[in-house]
């Protein structure tokens, strides 16, 4: 089973529960945690990660041999994202920009284009106690996180589950990393930001055709309108958990929740027989 962990915005405690569910998980079956949050990683401080392997991301970006090019333009035309441009006898290419889809090399009339790698990130796999770990992690600069997330997935496990901490938002790094995924967590809090933003992740998991429920946390400290919310959406709200002081001073010093609060622990196996009541 694949259960992705997203949240509309960020500081919900994404984190917090797919590093909390995973640790919990791991004495009862195999548990491959994925950190697909990968412009700002973090899962491994939590689960104590030893990282021994790293390998590198690239996508194919065009390379323009000059002694060949005749400037048609044609690159250009057949480029969906700008990222080639032609200005009288120069061919101007746009790394960032490009999707490495293709389409330039395919189409050059003469084969003056080639594709070449270019790094954008890399991916570290590692073992913490008792369950699989594996991250990415976006370089700097770099706008496009999907292909490095995609790269991560590809250690889901196949026995036992695998949890998906993705990124805060609804944007392209979200869906790639809940894409495929049996169940999806929605994480959010009582304020009003944070139902604004569950709404929207709401919009986005139901347009993947995704089996979801939402986890409130921080219960209390607000108002009751996301329990409404939920309730008029037909959301099933699988788990609080209340705004609580020895739980923020635990996590800032990184140590996860099922540890600080041991009682935590069966909590979260009674999370995931509800999330399995849930995935048909």
């Amino acid at each position: 089973m694949i259960i992705s962990v997203a949240s509309g915005k960020g500081g919900t405690g994404k984190t917090l529960v797919a590093t909390s569910l995973a640790l919990a998980l791991k004495d009862t079956m195999p548990v491959t945690l994925l950190d697909c949050d990968v412009e700002e990683p973090n899962d491994h401080i939590y689960v104590k990660a030893r990282l021994t392997r790293t390998s590198q991301v690239t996508v194919p970006v065009p390379f323009v041999d000059e002694s060949m090019c005749t400037s048609c333009g044609v690159c250009h035309d057949v480029c969906a994202f700008n990222a080639i441009a032609v200005l009288g006898s120069a061919v101007l290419v746009f790394n960032e920009l490009c999707h490495g889809c293709g389409a330039c090399a395919r189409f050059c009339p003469v084969g003056a284009i080639t594709e070449v790698p270019h790094e954008i990130g890399v991916v570290e796999e590692g073992a913490a106690d008792g369950l699989s770990f594996v991250d990415g992690i976006l370089t700097i600069g770099q706008p496009m996180a999907p292909p490095i997330i995609r790269n991560v997935k590809r250690h889901a496990g196949n026995d036992g589950v695998t949890i998906v901490d993705a990124s805060p938002g609804t944007s392209c790094p979200v869906v790639e990393a809940v894409r495929g995924s049996d169940f999806c967590l929605l994480v959010t809090e009582p304020t009003p930001f944070g139902l604004h933003d569950l709404a929207l992740a709401v919009e986005t998991v139901r347009e993947l055709a995704i089996p979801h429920g939402t986890i409130i946390n921080r219960a209390g400290l607000g108002d009751s309108r996301t329990e409404e919310y939920c309730l008029h959406e037909g959301l099933p709200v699988l788990m609080t958990i209340p705004f609580d002081r020895r739980i923020a001073q635990s996590y800032s010093c990184g140590i996860p929740l099922v540890e600080a609060l041991p009682e935590y622990r069966q909590r979260f196996l009674e999370l995931f027989e509800r999330i399995r009541e849930h995935v048909v």
